[in-house]
């Protein structure tokens, strides 16, 4: 596997990127759309695919920390280098802390987890009425619940930022930071 170049950055990065990236997105906006409308129903799609999410995005930790941060295409100035370096952050973080969070809060609420059928934690139904469930820790299971639901907002604010960052370098700056994520050679200044 090659590591990523100033100039170019590697398959590698590339699709872990854009995997985590529509990956998430697609989860939170499943996410508000669960919450909004109380479709019950999907709860375990989301929980399956937020297990396969979870792996994936371990694996784009682990290949960051090795690979390092990419290089900036050009100088900018220290606010937008602070700016971007606080998104990046907020992203990664992010993208761990939410399949974890709801992992843990399914979890200690008694639900499971479980990966399109196959059960990795089992559900506590309650002896007394087997249509539901007892959780293993409530308070656990409410802080968790908190973290996933504020941090999804948090998130979909730093994704928007994101993809605004990126537009500003693609159309105002006209550099080649987006079209570097996007596989082209960007030659630094």
């Amino acid at each position: 596997m090659q590591p990523d170049k100033p100039d170019q950055l590697s398959l590698v990065t590339i699709a872990l990127h854009w995997l985590v990236a529509l990956s998430m997105i697609g989860m939170l906006a499943i996410g508000v759309y669960m919450v909004e409308t109380e479709t019950y129903s999907l709860y375990s799609w989301h929980k399956s695919f937020g297990v396969l999410i979870t792996s994936i995005v371990i694996l784009r930790v682990l290949w960051r920390i090795k690979n390092g941060w990419p290089v900036p295409v050009s100088q900018y100035k220290a606010i937008e280098q602070n700016l971007a370096k606080a998104m990046h952050w907020i992203l990664i973080i992010g993208t761990v802390l939410m399949p974890l969070s709801g992992a843990l809060m399914s979890a200690f609420g008694g639900n499971g987890v479980d990966l399109f059928g196959l059960e990795l934690v089992p559900r506590n139904p309650d002896p007394e009425n087997p249509g539901k469930v007892l959780a293993h820790n409530g308070d656990i299971a409410a802080f968790c619940h908190a973290i996933h639901h504020w941090l999804g907002y948090v998130v979909i604010g730093a994704v928007v930022l994101h993809i605004t960052g990126a537009l500003k370098h693609h159309v105002i700056d006209k550099d080649a930071t987006l079209k570097r994520m996007l596989g082209s050679r960007a030659y630094s200044e």
